[in-house]
């Protein structure tokens, strides 16, 4: 080794002891409750782009996963479908808590044939077969009887296939509206008309990231980071390059086309199911304790949930509405 080679050594070794080493990543498993799907595509995005390693976050996504992961430790969060988990929860004496919300609006769906000639959300309560699954029953179908007028006698239980709906030119069928659709359109060849609950006043908010009180008070940090690196992969997904997270989603969940993601993505954005409402102003995630308390006082009225529930244990809203990641927007 000659003198100048020796010295670059020596320089590159003292800048590194000056760097020091490397920050280790906090680890997080995010566990969702459904199989990976373009749904969920923000957080496949964080991973893929590495948002979540800038946050100085691993993040784990356990696709298909349930809430005794995050009441066990096994998971630090997890994807809470709507608020009526959140209320069940608190009565329940569960302490857990919702720190962002990704869909302003849940994207539970009734579907017609288009030649019934169905308007309005209202006017569904005069089809005569509406095929509405057991959970859907017991919650927001109980808020549509006592809200616009749906009784029992035109609910008949929903198998999840599409074969009763198909067949009866005068039924309807409950759904989401980035995956139904699409089976239709699919397998029959029509495109059904689309009424979304959350435009009639369903007003929950929808794919919550939920933690565990305990662990959320203790470490307000990590909590903050993969909240914001979440939030930034969400606009990432909608307005970058997403073919390495949707790479990961089909890696996951073999039976995912590209296809269903660009039907899911192009849906996401028509209905405004992550971006609208207070999304729009203060970034996507974002919750107010006015929708909050407006979903839970309608969802008393309905009988769905027990009245008297102290809703502030279930939220903070330390962690959103803050315009993280909306300079990404294009």
């Amino acid at each position: 080794m000659n003198a100048f080679t020796k010295s670059i050594v020596l320089a590159g070794a003292a800048l590194a002891a000056l760097a020091g080493p490397a920050a280790a990543l906090d680890e997080i498993t995010f566990a969702t409750n459904w199989v990976a799907e373009a749904e969920h595509g923000g957080f496949y995005q964080a991973v893929a782009d590495g948002t979540y390693e800038k946050y100085g976050l691993k993040v784990t996504i356990v696709p298909k996963g349930n809430q005794a992961l995050l009441l066990s430790g096994q998971a630090q969060f997890y994807m809470q479908g709507n608020l009526l988990g959140t209320f069940s929860a608190i009565e329940q004496g569960v302490p857990v808590i919702e720190v962002a919300a990704i869909f302003q609006k849940d994207p539970q769906i009734i579907m017609t044939h288009p030649e019934m000639g169905i308007k309005t959300f209202a006017d569904l309560a005069k089809v005569p077969t509406l095929f509405i699954g057991d959970d859907l029953f017991v919650t927001g179908y109980q808020w549509m009887k006592a809200t616009y007028g749906f009784t029992d006698e035109q609910r008949k239980p929903y198998p999840y296939n599409l074969a009763g709906f198909l067949a009866d030119k005068n039924s309807g069928n409950q759904g989401y509206a980035t995956s139904e659709p699409f089976a239709v359109q699919k397998e029959a060849g029509f495109t059904p008309d689309v009424f979304l609950l959350a435009d009639a006043g369903y007003t929950t908010y929808s794919t919550m990231i939920e933690g565990m009180a305990d662990y959320v008070a203790a470490n307000p940090d990590i909590t903050r980071r993969f909240v914001e690196a979440s939030i930034v992969g969400w606009y990432n997904y909608f307005y970058g390059d997403n073919k390495a997270a949707n790479d990961l989603i089909k890696k996951e969940n073999p039976e995912m086309t590209d296809e269903q993601i660009a039907f899911t993505i192009a849906k996401m954005k028509e209905y405004g199911l992550v971006e609208s409402d207070a999304a729009l102003e203060k970034g996507i995630g974002c919750m107010t304790e006015t929708r909050i308390a407006d979903f839970y006082d309608k969802m008393v009225a309905a009988g769905v949930v027990k009245a008297g529930l102290d809703i502030k244990k279930g939220y903070t809203l330390e962690y959103v509405c803050k315009g993280v990641g909306m300079d990404l927007k294009k």
